[in-house]
Parts: C-alpha cells; structure tokens; sequence
C-alpha cells in the first residue's frame, strides 16, 4: 500500500514540475496517469491483499467527483442558465436527453442481452462529459470563447444533471427485481429530494453565513477558501448519514452558494480545484490498472459501442440540439466532437455497481463504460491539440458577426 502511495506521490510530483511542458505536447494528464496505472498493473494483485478494493477506489472517486461538482457549478453563472437560448442551456437539455434516448437505442442494437432499463443505465453513466480530458481546448486562446466556455458550462453540469437519471433507472431496475413498485418512490424521494435539500441548505447557509464573517472581518482570508470547500465535503457527510444523493447535494450546493456569497468562483477554484484534481488523477491512475485486468474481457462488440458513443450518439444530438443557432457545421462538428468521457462516467459507474443490484447485464455494463472512457482518454487527448488548431483556421475565415464569435450571454 504505501509503495503504490509512494509512486502514485512521486509521479505527481513529478508531473507538475514539468507540467507546463507537457501541456505543449499532445498528452494530457489523465493520459500520463492512466498509462503510469497501466504500467503498475502487475502490482494488483498485492495491493488487493493489502485490501485496497472497489471500496476504497468508490470512496475516493466520489470524492474527487463531489468537489469537481460544486466547483464547476460555483463557478457557472446563473444569468447564462436564465437565458433559454444559450448555446449551453441547449446542450444541457435536449442535447442531452437526445444523447441518453440514442444512447440506450445504440445500447440495445449492440447488446441485445441488455433489457431497456439496463441500456438506460449504461447511457446514463456514458452521457456526461468531463473537460478535463479535453482541457487544451478550454484554455485555447485559438477557440472562440463562446465555445471554449459553453463547453465547460456543459461538462460543468451534465454531470449533476445525469444523477437524476442513473437513479431513476437504478430505482426501476431495483424495483422490477424485488417486485415492489413503491419503491421506486421511495429510492427516487429519498436520493433526490434528500440530497436537493441538503444542497440547498448548505449552500444558502453557507454563503451567508461565510459572507457575514467576512464582512464582520471574523475570518482570514486563507480560510476563507477552507470554508468554501468544507461545504462539498459537508454535502458528501451528511448525504452519506441520510442516505441522499451526495452528487445531487454537492451541485445544488454549488448554484445555490453563489447567492449569498458572489464570489465563490475565486475562492472554490484556488483551493478545491487543486484538490479535486489530485483525487481525480489518483481515479485515472486506479482506472489504469483496472483496465490492464479486464483487457483479455474487451469484445470487439464493446470497442464497436465505444466508438459509437463518442460519435453518433454525442454528434447527432448536439448538432440537433443546435440547430438556429447559426453555427457553421466545423463549430457543430467540433462541439459534437470534443465531448469525452472520463471521472464522472466513471464514478457515474461505480455508483451503479454500489448498488449491488446483479442485474444480468451488469458485466455488460461495466465493461462497455471501461473501454468507451479509455477510448476517450486518448482519443480525445490526443486530438485536441489537432482538433484545435484545425477548427480555427475555420474560425479565422469568419466575419465578425458570426454568431461562434459572440459573447456567451448573447
């Protein structure tokens, strides 16, 4: 345990001090620290002995997926949700119901041994998209603005927006098993109206009452970052008492602290975003060797599934879902494209699994998420560079009236 500690430690270490390096290169992070896992694969059998399981690897995803929750919506602005036809608003609704619907289609067309709640399940888990794969294109001064950040807005929240679904499927699926319809009730009440409302406690609570401290010159600036991030982990240790969705508690958190406390993005970013990224590379690292262990498993139908996944089922519904907006097709394509797969389809994952509900399909399941998020880990890493450059000499070719080239808001 400590030998893997010590290298998985060092290896971080040695990543950032070259990280300004790196990200000049085509690799990304989430690459490095799943092929650095791969390489360790060998090891899993002694670090099973020293009882690291699904367990400890569940605790420490939902972590890293808790902080990256109420970061991302901290720092989503409320106004760009108010106005219906922004481009993220529209990726976040029908671009995403689209997704999921031709997700489960392509599911069941792929695996016919899969029943509709079972497809549901896994394009649930596989609808997210996660802009830390892909975060040469977010920081890209050669990518409009509007893009660059509707992207992140959408990754932002899919997220969140995404538990609702897992849970209702979860619920139903539970509940075909056991024969009992109430609870479907029960399971959907309790995960989502339970974490909903210790979410928006904590976060009205929270921001105002860290806006007080501040304003009466109570608290040092240092820990006022401190008390931002305790909220998350406040989200995840309650929910964890009442049962609640932490997932749901943590992004309602997120939108609802920026009412009392206006500058939540500056103070959650600095110190939970350094955070939640040491966890979330930590999850990178674990799923390489998971995928070193289940690679003799990978059927050519799941590499077919993944494939799909990260084209025709994002593709075609975003340049749907796009549709009079006025975006030329490369803007379309580009935004079809670079929506990757990573730490919350597979947590998204793992929760599923918690459940322990052995539906038949269950191998099914687990092995297309695996294979679909280690395409999108190089896949989409490796392209982004490429991507990015190829797309703005697109760009460059635009009046500037076009519509890529707005602001966010408009």
């Amino acid at each position: 345990m400590m030998v893997l500690l010590a290298i998985f430690v060092s290896l971080f270490f040695i990543f950032s001090l070259v990280s300004a390096r790196i990200e000049r290169t085509i690799f990304t992070a989430p690459i490095v620290f799943t092929i650095a896992g791969m390489i360790m694969s060998p090891a899993l059998p002694l670090l099973q002995q020293a009882g690291i399981n699904a367990t400890i690897f569940l605790a420490l995803a939902e972590l890293g997926l808790v902080l990256l929750l109420f970061t991302d919506a901290s720092q989503t602005s409320l106004r760009i949700l108010k106005s219906t036809g922004s481009l993220p608003v529209r990726l976040l609704s029908a671009g995403m119901l689209l997704t999921i619907g031709l997700g489960m289609v392509v599911a069941l067309l792929v695996f016919p041994n899969l029943s509709i709640w079972e497809a549901g399940i896994l394009a649930v888990v596989l609808a997210p998209t996660d802009a830390g794969l892909g975060e040469i294109i977010i920081k890209s001064a050669s990518v409009p603005p509007r893009v660059r950040e509707s992207l992140l807005v959408e990754a932002g929240l899919n997220d969140g927006l995404a538990v609702p679904f897992l849970l209702f499927f979860i619920a139903i699926a539970a509940a075909k098993i056991e024969g009992a319809p109430l609870a479907l009730t029960q399971f959907v009440v309790e995960q989502l109206g339970g974490g909903a409302l210790v979410g928006l406690v904590i976060g009205l609570g929270g921001g105002w009452l860290i806006s007080l401290a501040r304003s009466k010159g109570w608290v040092e600036k240092s820990f006022q970052q401190i008390a931002v991030v305790a909220l998350p982990l406040l989200c995840l240790a309650i929910c964890a008492i009442l049962d609640a969705s932490m997932f749901i508690a943590a992004f309602v958190a997120g939108l609802s602290v920026q009412i009392g406390l206006r500058d939540v993005a500056e103070q959650s970013v600095e110190f939970g975003g350094q955070w939640g990224k040491l966890a979330n590379l930590s999850v990178f690292f674990l799923f390489g060797l998971i995928v070193v262990r289940d690679w003799g498993q990978f059927r050519p139908a799941f590499w077919l599934y993944a494939v799909l996944s990260l084209t025709i089922v994002r593709m075609v519904p975003v340049a749907l879902a796009l549709v009079r907006t006025g975006l030329g097709s490369a803007t379309k394509v580009f935004i079809g494209w670079f929506g990757p797969r990573g730490l919350a389809s597979i947590v998204l994952g793992l929760v599923y699994l918690k459940q322990e509900l052995s539906l038949p399909g269950e191998p099914t399941i687990r092995l297309a998420v695996i294979v679909t998020v280690l395409v999108s880990i190089f896949a989409h890493g490796l392209s982004a560079t490429g991507g990015s450059e190829l797309y703005a000499r697109s760009v460059n070719s635009l009046e500037s009236t076009a519509p890529e080239l707005r602001a966010l808001g408009e």
